[in-house]
């Protein structure tokens, strides 16, 4: 909830009410109250009583966020003048560091009900409960203050801070586009290649097929990241990568020749079987590809310190090799059986 301060030469000045960081569903309402502060230019931070080990984090994460922030000891209708100062003190121990001593004022923002007797002239008594005025002009006066001191370098400074968290956001938002963009892009070569491998029963017609889609994939994603290269620059880039794949995967390529050669001499559903099965691990050879490329370019173009055999190595740790040929067997044989 928000409104505009009603206050004289407020100008552009709004207050913003957050969840309590103690209610219910208090993670997400915390979460929320965290966004907020972080986009305001100064932060009222309520207590009610002693701050609590809760309320204490949850102070220190909104300091780290806020431009400006003021702690205030609400409902101090409650406490005798005694126990208000005691209390005053302990704030200011258990926050210093945090919070300047200036910068923690009282309020009862909505006072307790109080019983009120009226005698009149005849001396009969009459009970009636009233609620008393609240009790904000400490809090008003320290929100002033800073506002008059501070006010405009704090908008300032607040404004470059929100354009460049949102500068962030969006950054991270292209970031994510891409890469739901790339990994679509990646199945859709992996599939197709799988597929066309498990048509054609040439083993070397498969290998120049494998190549002129693995080198059109590699085109593509260089577009879907902005930074688009020729054909010879593919070329290029798909040599570095298969040449690791080939030191790191030998044995897996070895299948693949083998399953071609199979897969002409075999007859009826064997055939099938084995033809998805070679394209299954042709699909899944495209996926590395793709996944190598995408982390080149990623990169800015470069392969970073550990260089392409890291990257690859890195891939193949990464993936769960049997849940993807898996995958891949299951969507080239749905392809494949009307076809054959």
């Amino acid at each position: 909830m928000h409104a505009r301060w009603q206050e004289y030469d407020a100008g552009g000045v709004f207050l913003i009410d957050t969840p309590g960081i103690n209610e219910v569903a208090g993670e997400e309402r915390e979460r929320l109250a965290h966004d907020v502060a972080s986009r305001c230019d100064l932060v009222l931070f309520v207590v009610d009583g002693d701050i609590t080990d809760t309320e204490l984090r949850a102070l220190r994460q909104v300091k780290n966020a806020a431009q400006r922030l003021v702690l205030v000891l609400n409902k101090t209708d409650r406490y005798t003048p005694a126990d208000r100062e005691l209390l005053l003190e302990t704030l200011r121990q258990r926050t210093e560091g945090l919070i300047d001593p200036h910068d923690l004022v009282t309020a009862a923002a909505q006072p307790a009900e109080r019983i009120v007797i009226l005698v009149d002239a005849d001396g009969n008594e009459t009970e009636s409960r009233r609620r008393p005025m609240a009790d904000v002009a400490a809090l008003r006066e320290r929100i002033w203050d800073i506002l008059k001191a501070e006010g405009k370098t704090m908008a300032a400074l607040n404004a470059g801070l929100f354009a460049g968290r949102f500068s962030d956001r969006l950054s991270q938002e292209i970031i994510n586009i891409r890469r739901d963009l790339a990994e679509k892009v990646v199945r859709n070569y992996c599939l197709g290649k799988g597929v066309a491998v498990a048509l054609n029963p040439i083993p070397v017609a498969d290998l120049l097929a494998a190549i002129a889609t693995d080198a059109a994939m590699i085109v593509h994603l260089s577009r879907v990241y902005g930074l688009p290269i020729t054909r010879r620059e593919a070329g290029s880039l798909l040599k570095t990568i298969f040449t690791q794949l080939v030191f790191l995967m030998g044995t897996v390529w070895a299948m693949h020749l083998a399953a071609s050669a199979l897969k002409g001499i075999s007859l009826g559903l064997s055939t099938v079987v084995t033809a998805a099965a070679q394209g299954a691990v042709a699909w899944y050879g495209t996926y590395v590809v793709g996944k190598a490329a995408e982390q080149y370019f990623v990169q800015g173009k470069s392969w970073g310190e550990g260089g392409p055999k890291q990257v690859v190595q890195d891939i193949l740790n990464s993936l769960d090799r049997d849940s993807l040929l898996a995958q891949a067997r299951e969507d080239i044989l749905a392809r494949l059986k009307p076809l054959l």
